[in-house]
């Protein structure tokens, strides 16, 4: 089993539509917990997931325990603005499910009593409480590649580089 995304009740529809794109680009599996606070059929959603959609191997949960049914527990890993270890040292294993919170609400709190050893913050400076939902899922998505040597397996395409003329 291969690396896996989870977003917990999304709410904004580009956010999604970039993570979406993000999974294609990489070959991991996108997995949405309901109730999601757009339809899947939102021209902002398929605007930014541009004509990536059908390159997406996606997965739709009706609520959290549906989820929780049927992804294996021990394979999670709980990102938020609420965690106390970096994600640097979350134990990536190549079928890991990164689990993302909402953009309105972030990480449940259940989840972060519940499994604090397994919840992770990405470092921030300042007085900024969190970042954007996409970039939070590319940042860790690409450390979880890193460790676990799945970046061999994502090929450079050059033909798609751009060189200077």
């Amino acid at each position: 089993m291969a690396l896996q995304v989870a977003l917990i009740q999304p709410q904004i529809p580009p956010n999604t539509g970039n993570i979406a794109r993000l999974c294609a680009a990489t070959d991991v599996a996108l997995h949405l917990i309901e109730p999601l606070g757009f339809s899947l059929e939102d021209a902002d959603l398929r605007r930014a997931g541009l004509d990536y959609w059908g390159e997406v191997d996606l997965w739709r949960h009706p609520d959290w325990f549906a989820f929780r049914d049927a992804m294996d527990r021990s394979r999670c890993l709980y990102f938020s603005a609420k965690a106390g270890r970096s994600y640097w040292d979350a134990p990536y294993r190549a079928n890991s499910c990164l689990v993302f919170g909402s953009e309105t609400e972030g990480m449940p709190a259940r989840i972060l009593e519940k499994h604090p050893e397994r919840c992770f913050i990405i470092p921030m400076a300042g007085r900024v409480r969190s970042l954007n939902l996409a970039t939070a899922v590319g940042i860790v998505l690409y450390e979880a590649l890193r460790q676990t040597a799945r970046r061999q397996a994502l090929p450079l395409v050059p033909d798609r580089l751009h060189s200077p003329p």
